[in-house]
């Protein structure tokens, strides 16, 4: 593989690989993780309830066992869409080519074992989509305004920091844009912010200090300030079992949803320019830690507990850039990817051949640009 395929293989593993073992913990906090399963999860661990179907009515899904969650599942549907359109996208591709997929589609969803629709599957922030621009017609980029605000965007935007390999500038712009159509606020500059570090740890020489450092150049109001608190309390931390209450408290003060992650803040989920999600900063400051190491980053995202697939995803995706694929837990990878019936890989090497066309049509364009100047200035 060239390092632009193994790196964006690294991006899509890493992240599925943190959904799916973060996904058997999400919601719990670290002390009932650890009661649960009798000490730190350290890998790939089953369901939390045996009787998984119907211990939570609202969502009968099979999490753990190496299943792959929502957050993969949307991220695979975006790659599809990338594939198919081939150019940059836009609030607008994500009206017209991602909303028929979780509306028409049917694929394997692990979770519920059987094939059914996307949107059988997605929570109710993503099931927005279809209702906002399907069936609402509302203009694709102010459709994200009056969802709940959290991380449905930033949770499948990582092929965008792809898309936009080396630009982490041209991939905060691109998710803003697309995000549009989702979320709102934070919760949309969040997107912008994963994208930006999936973009800047794709640089061959990157680490996770310089790609902490291109997303926090980029993030705003209080996503920046929540980036900023948490990346100064990971400095000097090596280890993501002290490091978890130090994030936690870190990032508290931005942190709309409170202490009780399944008993919510009235505060929760309202727009907010002094405010961010957690997930975002937290993988960041996890991947601070760990020094770009995937299975440190995405063990700390998961024994952190509360949305826990999605901070171990997000941790997974820009280690995985960092370190490419071979960084990537081999067994943990193939387990899950048999578990969930899914190829983890090939959504990858897709991505990396929609970054090479979309450099040439953007260089092609610059081209051009540069001609024009040079005429209107000679």
């Amino acid at each position: 593989m060239s390092v632009l395929e193994e790196k964006s293989v690294g991006v899509l593993v890493g992240s599925a690989v943190g959904d799916a073992i973060g996904g058997a913990v999400e919601g719990w906090t670290p002390e009932a993780i650890r009661e649960r399963h009798g000490g730190w999860v350290t890998g790939i661990v089953g369901p939390w309830y045996d009787d998984w179907r119907n211990a939570r009515p609202i969502a009968p899904y099979h999490k753990g066992d190496g299943h792959i969650t929502d957050d993969t599942l949307m991220t695979h549907a975006l790659v599809e869409v990338y594939d198919e359109l081939r150019t940059h996208l836009d609030a607008y591709s994500i009206a017209e080519s991602l909303v028929p997929k979780l509306l028409t589609e049917k694929r394997w969803i692990p979770e519920l074992e059987t094939e059914a629709l996307l949107l059988q599957r997605v929570f109710l922030a993503e099931k927005w989509l279809v209702a906002r621009l399907h069936y609402g017609h509302v203009d694709p980029r102010e459709a994200g305004v009056g969802n709940i605000v959290n991380c449905g965007a930033a949770m499948y935007v990582a092929p965008v920091g792809i898309a936009n390999a080396g630009d982490p500038a041209g991939a905060y712009a691109e998710a803003i844009d697309l995000a549009g159509a989702h979320q709102s606020s934070y919760g949309r500059e969040a997107a912008g912010v994963l994208a930006a570090a999936v973009a800047a740890a794709m640089m061959p020489g990157a680490t996770a200090s310089s790609a902490v450092a291109a997303a926090l150049e980029l993030a705003k109001d209080g996503t920046r300030a929540a980036v900023e608190a948490v990346a100064e309390a990971a400095s000097g931390l090596t280890d993501w079992e002290s490091a978890i209450p130090v994030l936690r408290a870190a990032v508290e003060p931005f942190d709309t949803v409170g202490p009780e992650y399944r008993n919510q803040s009235l505060d929760a989920r309202r727009p907010s320019r002094t405010k961010a999600i957690e997930e975002l900063p937290v993988a960041l400051g996890f991947v601070l830690v760990s020094g770009g190491d995937v299975r440190e980053a995405v063990l700390g995202g998961t024994n952190y507990g509360r949305d826990a697939d999605s901070i171990a995803s997000m941790a997974g995706a820009i280690t995985g850039a960092l370190s490419g694929a071979a960084g990537v837990p081999a067994d943990w990878a193939s387990t899950i990817a048999e578990a969930s019936k899914t190829d983890l890989e090939q959504p990858g090497r897709v991505m990396a051949s929609v970054a090479l066309e979309l450099h040439l049509s953007d260089a092609r364009r610059f081209a051009h640009r540069t001609e024009t100047l040079e005429r209107l200035t000679t």
